[in-house]
């Protein structure tokens, strides 16, 4: 009956997907923390691109 206990493994492979998924979780969270400055500065750079296109004066007479 001992042995029986011992080799249950039910369970063992929930135990490693769930290690998986937090491994894969902390390495998407580090890639953001590194990653989050430089994207954003390229959102903002796009955006001050799109902002400065839309106020000239070729853009707003081709708009009406």
């Amino acid at each position: 009956m001992l042995r029986k206990w011992f080799k249950d493994e039910e369970g063992q492979g929930m135990v490693e997907y769930g290690l998986i998924i937090g491994l894969i979780a902390v390495v998407v969270i580090v890639a953001l923390v590194a990653l989050g400055p430089k994207i954003r500065d390229m959102f903002d750079q796009v955006n001050d691109e799109l902002d400065k296109a839309a106020s000239t004066p070729a853009a707003t007479n081709a708009a009406t």
